[in-house]
């Protein structure tokens, strides 16, 4: 399995289509919390603030963005949970 591959394959995809600042950046945070270490969260966004918000919340947190993918539909933001 290619590294493209793993990173398709997120243990839970969290769907923030039509939220608004801050309402991404604060259901990222409360769905990682339910995953376990090495786990991975798909972000799906349309928010033009959701890149920006969801990378400085990372690194704060000691996440790690895996990719950040724009679709038709607007950000596709894998993070792995790392602590």
């Amino acid at each position: 399995m290619s590294h493209n591959e793993e990173i398709r394959k997120a243990s839970r995809v969290l769907d923030c289509i039509g939220m608004y600042c801050p309402v991404p950046v604060m259901r990222t945070s409360e769905e990682m919390e339910k995953l376990a270490v090495g786990d991975t969260l798909e972000v799906l966004a349309d928010d033009s603030a959701a890149e920006s918000d969801i990378q400085a919340w990372a690194k704060r947190r000691g996440q790690k963005i895996l990719a950040i993918e724009r679709t038709v539909e607007g950000l596709r933001i894998t993070i792995e949970k790392m602590q």
